[in-house]
């Protein structure tokens, strides 16, 4: 089955908007707007509460998915693009409100992640069975957690089992040679909580590249390989280990600590390498002091490592590691009902690790915030300012406020601005023959404006917003050097609906996203690997212990350079699901992802896998 170019995000927008009518009569909502987030304002708001575009996926929706990866967990989803090399394990990046990669932050368990040479997060590596919740935070966020939130902010959270023992254990297998296995447990007492989980994965994986280079002119695209030398498949596998535990010493103070460790062995196409065995290391603890009911301060330190051994074959050639050793002291002050005073002191160590020699191999960052929160009646204000002291490019303030107010009973309207900004690589900054160690950070504005109508049937958010970018980072030929030259706008909207119609949980999102190069040879031009529309809506139901579901995922056409001349057509895909509760403890899974073999890439001359099934057998006893 085909599709004509951006006909899938048209198909989905066109349901959706059939589908608004009869939802108006639809049984109780699907999203619980009551639920606790902590991203959004680095303190505890309800999603209903949160004047910031937020969405959550729970525990329960990401098993019920039957996602293989986080990127499949996150592909479609309102605002974001993403971009993969070649499957499973390869190099997956994620574009947030058509913000560069490097300009969305990444916490696992509240530990800032990511590569401090590439500015990469590499969510390919984070296993997915040991996630407990996601939360995503469109927009900017800089004024409360500092450099690369331009785009947003995403949080993973790991497994947490407070109450009882909770053992489980997964196995499963599918379409090229995967298979999988996972186990744990977690549990406490009230006082105490502890737990556990190992996940493997393996799989021998697709074709990834199918790339062409010339070793007589160097003339290539995609992987740079000589023309059917490596028509092989590109296997992945990882091990990953989450431990965690805490206890509550008394009312007042409670300590607890994690960690994360994930190791991968991943094969890739390529004359130059081919193969690179990869850790992502996140370690992190706090303590909380909590006297009384307006005074809550919390202690958080913890690192991230962010590793990879790269080979030729079996020929071993480098390595690159870099740790981010953060910390953070944060005071919570209730000064009335309904209004809250935040402050805070950040403090943040870049290093690397190399067999590439550095002019500099760390860095640190110190920063104060401060946030106020009020609510009255129904209106809603929320300030923030942060100024941050790097020691390579000095000082920076950031700012933010919003705005919202709720009328005839179920709307709310929202109103906002932000400033942000992206603190320069190592590699930008530091790489022999290439860094530019006089570099200003990236510099955004955001404004936004957003509308959301909550009923008992039907929740629908409309946001809108546009981004100015100033001294992005690029390639200046005078220089023959990166430099401060660019500046883009992106611009766009996001629709997000949910509701249960008839036992059926439905959520759609549509987002439409305009970006311009402002400057230079390119002005005019649009960013590269941003599809322009994109859509995502499942569907699922359960039949006492028999549970059916669908994708469907549309992005538009987009182009894979920043000339516009290789362009990449959009496509759609469906994935069906069905599971089946043999006992209560025992639920048998299984999944077609890309039901009608759609060919598609994200990024020129790498392939996706087709059609692929999974079976899984989960346990887990319910306490």
């Amino acid at each position: 089955m085909s599709f004509r170019r951006n006909a899938p995000v048209h198909a989905l927008a066109f349901a959706c908007a059939l589908a608004l009518p009869a939802l108006a009569h639809a049984a109780p909502q699907a999203t619980d707007l009551d639920e606790v987030v902590v991203t959004a304002n680095r303190t505890a708001v309800t999603v209903n509460d949160a004047l910031a575009p937020v969405e959550v996926i729970d525990a329960e929706q990401i098993r019920r998915s039957q996602a293989r990866s986080l990127p499949d967990l996150l592909r479609g989803r309102a605002g974001i693009t993403l971009s993969n090399q070649g499957g499973q394990g390869k190099l997956t990046t994620l574009f947030l409100r058509g913000a560069e990669s490097d300009h969305v932050l990444v916490l696992v368990d509240g530990i800032r992640i990511g590569s401090a040479t590439s500015g990469l997060a590499s969510l390919q590596d984070l296993p997915v069975d040991l996630i407990d919740r996601v939360e995503i935070v469109r927009g900017p966020r800089s004024s409360l957690y500092g450099a690369d939130a331009i785009g947003g902010v995403i949080q993973v959270f790991t497994r947490r089992d407070r109450e009882g023992f909770a053992p489980r254990v997964t196995v499963g297998g599918g379409s090229n040679g995967l298979n999988e296995f996972a186990t744990g447990f977690g549990g406490g007492n009230g006082r105490a909580w502890f737990g556990a989980d190992y996940s493997r994965s393996h799989t021998q994986g697709i074709n990834a590249c199918n790339g062409y280079f010339d070793p007589v002119t160097f003339d290539g695209a995609g992987c740079f390989i000589a023309p059917d030398s490596q028509p092989d498949r590109d296997g992945y596998t990882r091990d990953a280990l989450s431990v965690r535990g805490g206890v509550d010493f008394n009312e007042q103070w409670t300590l607890e600590g994690h960690a994360l460790r994930n190791e991968g062995d991943n094969e890739f196409d390529g004359d130059f390498t081919d193969r690179a065995k990869t850790v992502q290391q996140v370690v992190g603890g706090k303590l909380r002091w909590h006297p009384n009911d307006r005074v809550d301060l919390h202690l958080t330190a913890g690192r991230n490592q962010d590793a990879s051994d790269n080979y030729l074959g079996d020929t071993y050639l480098d390595y690159f590691s870099t740790y981010r050793d953060s910390a953070t002291l944060q005071g919570d002050f209730g000064l009335a009902q309904h209004h809250l005073l935040t402050v805070g002191l950040d403090w943040l160590e870049d290093s690397v690790s190399s067999t590439t020699p550095y002019d500099e191999s760390s860095r640190d960052n110190k920063a104060a915030f401060v946030q106020y929160q009020g609510r009255f009646a129904a209106q809603s204000l929320e300030a923030s300012v942060r100024r941050d002291d790097n020691e390579q490019f000095g000082g920076h303030t950031t700012g933010s406020a919003a705005y919202g107010i709720e009328f005839a009973q179920n709307w709310r309207i929202t109103a906002g601005y932000g400033s942000a900004f992206k603190a320069p690589t190592f590699n930008e900054l530091y790489f022999p023959f290439f860094g530019n160690a006089n570099l200003r950070p990236e510099d955004s504005d955001t404004w936004e404006l957003g509308v959301a109508w909550r009923g008992d049937a039907l929740n629908v958010r409309l946001d809108t917003f546009s981004t100015e970018v100033d001294d992005l980072i690029a390639f200046d030929a005078a220089l023959g050097l990166p430099n401060n030259v660019e500046r883009a706008r992106m611009q766009g909207a996001e629709l997000g609906v949910d509701t249960t119609v008839a036992e059926w949980t439905i959520a759609g999102a549509i987002s439409y996203l305009d970006t311009e190069n402002r400057s230079g040879f390119y002005e005019g031009n649009e960013l590269a690997r941003r599809a322009k529309n994109s859509a995502r809506v499942d569907v699922d139901r359960a039949f006492d212990d028999f549970r059916i579901g669908l994708t469907a995922v549309g992005e538009g056409s987009r182009f894979d350079d920043v000339a516009n001349t290789r362009r990449l057509g959009g496509y759609g895909t469906i994935d069906l699901r069905a599971e089946y509760a043999i006992t209560p403890a025992l639920t048998l899974q299984a999944r077609v992802a890309n039901v009608f073999d759609r060919e598609y890439e994200t990024v020129a001359f790498y392939n996706q896998a087709g059609r692929e099934w999974f079976l899984t057998l989960r346990y887990a006893p319910v306490n």
